[in-house]
């Protein structure tokens, strides 16, 4: 990877995955290897459409401010791009009425904006910029079922060709190989393969699960004073919802729970489990909705990190990111916005010219872009009842965090000082240090802020 950022030529990258978190990496790679290879286990469709390789794009995504500012650093106009296309851009906390821990959010100016266009949106905006590079070549219909090379170095892929049972694989030389192939990554077994020693794997899960449809948009609709319902669970609520507009003049709800407390997936027991939310708002507009899709169940939301980061005997040339990095519970929606923010790490790695991009250098800038996203995923799910894994386990500064986190999200809904502070560190533009900033401390320990609605807020302030 020696000589990255001069324009070197004769070096092929190959990148297993065709999702955001792939095809941004291509981008990036594209100006240090005369030729990417994109392998894609489907055939990419020609406009926004669902794909099986993607179970996750029938349900609800929201891109954050903070993976906004990261496209934009690397494809400059890409969010005029998907607003134009019909992405929404909602407001919060003025456009959307948002319950949590047992009050709403005042419904004051927003502080930051999430695009909530669906999945496919997203990707297809996306993949029609990146696939027009002229370095950039496709290999779609193909999956990796192997790495080659040796413990000390890896020089390439073997493919199948999708569906073929074994037969006719062939082998693909490279000088890097960059894996975003999922939660479902195959890598630490390839790399075990080679003789070399896979990652330690970090595991939380809640059970969480979530059942999405999506709605076709009403007259009476445009009479809303929102556009947007978020229920946040917390350890004594242990079921969400959330509504959010989509493209093309449709709303996606998405309802979930934890073990125990799943959402059904029939059209009686997704109305039942919305009833069983904090406020009937959510449940009564369901009612009279006008439903265009069946119900998607998701129950895959451990969170899981491989710890690539770590020294070991791995060889150089091989590279995790996105989801076969880290993957989150998501119902936090960071995992597009997390994709963006760990391609522009990886421009900055290979950019930087007062270090050598070595493997083990640019995979720890890789861990670093998910750190943030998983402090907050991870941190929120250890206390939710029967959460397990063996990311589990408690330090000793665990518990005043705890009790100031608990303090700080109570007062969040009334205060705006708080709650800007909070939203930034959730939309990832802002370290999760600055929730302990004088000032933001100071309301959080001794501040009574404004007064947080125990009634749905059906206006904005």
């Amino acid at each position: 990877m020696s000589g990255a950022g001069n324009g070197v030529t004769g070096r092929h990258a190959v990148v297993l995955g065709g999702g955001l978190a792939g095809l941004l990496a291509a981008h990036v790679l594209a100006a240090h290897a005369e030729k990417v290879t994109l392998v894609e286990r489907d055939r990419f469709p020609d406009g926004p459409e669902s794909r099986p390789g993607l179970p996750q794009d029938r349900h609800t995504h929201v891109l954050l401010l903070g993976g906004q500012h990261a496209v934009e650093k690397l494809l400059p106009g890409l969010v005029g791009e998907l607003v134009a296309e019909g992405a929404p851009r909602i407001g919060a906390p003025r456009d959307i009425v948002h319950w949590q821990a047992g009050t709403y959010y005042r419904r004051t100016e927003p502080t930051t904006h999430y695009l909530t266009g669906s999945r496919p949106l997203t990707d297809w905006v996306v993949r029609r910029r990146v696939l027009a590079h002229p370095r950039i070549t496709t290999v779609e219909g193909a999956e990796a079922v192997g790495l080659l090379g040796d413990a000390r170095r890896v020089r390439g892929v073997r493919l199948r060709e999708r569906g073929s049972s074994g037969r006719g694989t062939h082998d693909l030389a490279a000088d890097l190989v960059l894996d975003t192939t999922g939660r479902s990554s195959r890598a630490p077994r390839w790399l075990a393969a080679l003789g070399a020693e896979p990652p330690h794997e970090e595991h939380l899960e809640t059970g969480l699960a979530y059942a999405t449809r999506f709605f076709k948009a009403r007259p009476a609709d445009q009479d809303l004073t929102y556009r947007g319902v978020y229920v946040v669970p917390n350890p004594a609520q242990r079921r969400a919802g959330i509504m959010l507009p989509l493209e093309g003049d449709r709303w996606s709800v998405i309802l979930s729970g934890v073990r125990g407390d799943e959402p059904p997936t029939d059209e009686d027991g997704f109305l039942a489990f919305a009833a069983t939310l904090p406020h009937p708002l959510l449940h009564d507009w369901l009612r009279e909705a006008d439903p265009l899709t069946p119900i998607h169940g998701f129950r895959k939301t451990a969170n899981v990190r491989r710890r690539y980061d770590r020294p070991g005997r791995r060889p150089a040339g091989f590279l995790a990111a996105g989801e076969a990095l880290c993957s989150f519970n998501p119902i936090y929606g960071q995992g597009l916005s997390v994709a963006a923010l760990s391609a522009v790490a990886l421009r900055d790695a290979l950019d930087d010219p007062r270090r050598t991009p070595t493997t083990l250098r640019v995979q720890r800038a890789l861990f670093e872009a998910t750190r943030q996203a998983w402090d907050i995923s991870a941190g929120a799910d250890k206390n939710m009842p029967g959460a397990t894994g063996n990311a589990l386990r408690p330090r000793a500064v665990d518990k005043p965090a705890e009790w100031y986190m608990t303090r700080l999200v109570a007062r969040a809904t009334g205060d705006p000082v708080v709650g800007r502070a909070f939203r930034d560190v959730l939309s990832l533009t802002a370290p999760t240090a600055s929730l302990f900033a004088p000032r933001v401390a100071a309301a959080v320990l001794f501040g009574r802020g404004g007064q947080a609605p125990t009634e749905p807020p059906l206006h904005r302030e």
